[in-house]
């Protein structure tokens, strides 16, 4: 049964961790977890830990990098949990000045942890790596790292320039990054609403994307693009800086292009990106398939941009917080008592922010906060997609859960393996609300997975089109805001074809999503597909095996920062760079396309 009444919805708690920003025992770590950078840095001057070629790997060396690696595992776990806590606040609240104060702080603290992790970087390519990890269990345990260090090194810049590089990120990329979250989280957008006009945080007005009224759907996105059209500028200047600092950083370091870079921090060569991205295209012709499905059961000769996640059917089905709560917990139960009690403890200790509100970030996200815990950020709207979210978010928890029993050296994982839970868990949950629903709320659970699965494959091409040819063009000049639009409408083109109308596509998405303005991750695009394409394969292993999988699964999630992508899917048989995989993932949405398109057709 579900509720009728509109429910006030979770913030998460905070106080668990320290009663406030201003609170003394906020303030003591806070001054201990900087102090610990600058004695880090004088144990590393000590220890002469710093690019020297060709060094002897003796027993100097080993106590060396042993004495490091605990104590940079120990202040990661202080640092990550302060900047966490600090970012809470401003993901929340931009307009948060104490909030923002504290997190600039352990920015210029961060800046210190990436000079620390370069010069080690550098050290340990200097060293004969597999002598060390024979020599010293503290290298075994971090072997995958140790071995990843040595690659990195070779496109390492001389330490005085990665020192002056990660200074100037601070005020250069770093803060681009800042001024582009704190400007969008409080842009507010004049829109008509019951015959008047009022002012929505833009959060909001994203979510009118779901209403059932497509007069409203069409004035949402007509109102939305008008407010990043007025934004414009300032953001472009973000984008065009930040990818200016990395085309200028990549070409030092010798890498061969910034998709070069990306793949190597995502731990998958150019075969893997080719096969899974070759396979994709292959399947555009079924997601327009589907778009056009989904475009006669509204009602209309073509979806416009803003119908692409207008609900379908009529159940009138209200999946309310405590709705979605109650059936995530039975069924991560159903499938596991420990994935069932995490997610109890989540809702139980206040892990979850879910209320939309101004000055609050959009979209979704899960922070590990410290040890086992997690901090979950959604902005719920009470639809089964939202649900499916909340599900995906709280995946990411569980592997943060699993990760927790390593070093904090030995949680950094991959993102294309970041995904892997939280698409396993989605799944879960969204089959579960498939086995009793009726047509309509088939129809409705179809749609809302695959209106994520076309994002994910069909728009996430668009992004990975778009951030190539920006790279192309930013190693020229600066772009345009109508020549950024014009790179972002031309990708939409070509990824969705003649199954959205072309007079609606949205010309700004460049400035909606926020993973391009990274000067640390490009390409923040594919990672995506790759997630939900390995996480879809993993369930369909689950289901030929159950008792199997399930003894190790958890171990797989603890092991995504011990060992490559390819190496973790082979301990299942699957081979990363064979399009055969990707395929095998793709016909399970094919599938559900079918399964919508029938039930579309019948009716």
């Amino acid at each position: 049964m579900t509720t009728s009444i509109r429910e006030t919805l979770p913030h998460w708690d905070m106080t668990v961790v320290y009663p406030a920003l201003d609170s003394p025992e906020f303030n003591r770590d806070l001054a201990a977890v900087r102090q610990a950078f600058d004695d880090m840095t004088a144990l590393f001057d000590r220890l002469g830990i710093d690019r020297r070629d060709n060094q002897a790997t003796d027993d100097h060396a080993v106590a060396a990098f042993d004495t490091i690696i605990a104590a940079l595992n120990d202040l990661l776990e202080q640092f990550s949990a302060l900047r966490a806590y600090a970012y809470s606040f401003v993901a929340t609240d931009s307009r948060n000045e104490q909030a923002q104060a504290a997190l600039s702080l352990l920015m210029q603290d961060s800046v210190k942890l990436t000079k620390l992790l370069k010069r080690l970087t550098a050290w340990i390519g200097g060293l004969d790596v597999e002598t060390l990890i024979q020599r010293s269990p503290v290298a075994r345990d971090h072997a995958y790292l140790v071995r990843r260090a040595a690659e990195e090194a070779r496109h390492l810049m001389s330490p005085a320039e990665e020192e002056l590089a990660a200074e100037l990120d601070l005020s250069g990329g770093i803060a681009w990054t800042r001024m582009y979250q704190n400007l969008t989280s409080q842009i507010m957008v004049p829109i008509e609403r019951d015959g008047q006009m009022v002012e929505l945080p833009m959060s909001q007005v994203r979510n009118l994307a779901r209403d059932p009224d497509r007069e409203v759907r069409r004035r949402a996105h007509e109102a939305e693009i008008a407010a990043w059209e007025r934004a414009a500028l300032p953001i472009a200047a973000a984008l065009n800086s930040i990818k200016g600092q990395v085309l200028a950083l990549n070409r030092r370091r010798r890498w061969a292009s910034p998709l070069d870079a990306s793949l190597f921090d995502n731990g998958i060569d150019r075969a893997t990106l080719d096969a899974m991205m070759n396979a994709a295209r292959e399947f555009f012709p079924d997601f327009h398939r589907y778009l056009r499905a989904k475009a006669r059961l509204l009602g209309v000769e073509r979806l416009a941009w803003y119908d692409l996640f207008a609900p379908v059917g009529s159940s009138g089905r209200s999946w309310q917080f405590s709705d979605a709560e109650a059936f995530i917990v039975t069924q991560f139960t159903r499938y596991s008592p420990r994935l069932g009690e995490f997610a109890a403890r989540a809702f139980r200790e206040r892990w979850i922010d879910a209320e939309p509100r101004a000055g609050k970030v959009g979209g979704a996200f899960c922070m590990a906060l410290r040890r086992d815990e997690s901090r979950i950020l959604v902005n719920h709207d009470a639809t089964a997609d939202s649900m499916f979210t909340l599900a995906h978010e709280l995946g990411h928890g569980y592997h943060n859960l699993n990760l927790a029993q390593h070093p904090m050296l030995n949680r950094d994982t991959p993102m294309t393996l970041a995904e892997t839970a939280s698409i396993f868990c989605e799944t879960i949950v969204r089959n579960a609300a498939l086995e009793d629903a009726t047509r309509d709320e088939t129809l409705e659970i179809l749609e809302a997975f695959l209106s994520g699965a076309c994002q994910v494959v069909v728009d996430i091409t668009s992004r990975f089109l778009f951030e190539t040819a920006l790279f192309e063009q930013r190693a020229v000049r600066d772009l345009s805001v109508s020549e950024l639009c014009a790179l972002m409408t031309d990708a939409q083109k070509k990824t969705y074809g003649d199954a959205l109308d072309e007079r609606t596509l949205h010309p700004f998405m460049w400035a909606v999503k926020g993973h391009y303005y990274s000067s640390s991750f490009s390409f923040y695009n594919y990672p995506y597909m790759f997630g939900l394409l390995f996480g879809l394969g993993l369930y369909a292993e689950y289901q030929r095996s159950p008792e199997a999988f399930r003894v190790q699964y958890d171990d797989l999630l603890a092991s995504t920062g011990l060992a490559s992508p390819a190496d973790l899917a082979a301990r299942l048989g699957f081979d990363l760079r064979a399009p055969e995989f990707w395929r095998a993932s793709l016909n399970v949405i094919r599938n559900d396309i079918d399964r919508f398109e029938a039930l579309v057709d019948a009716a």
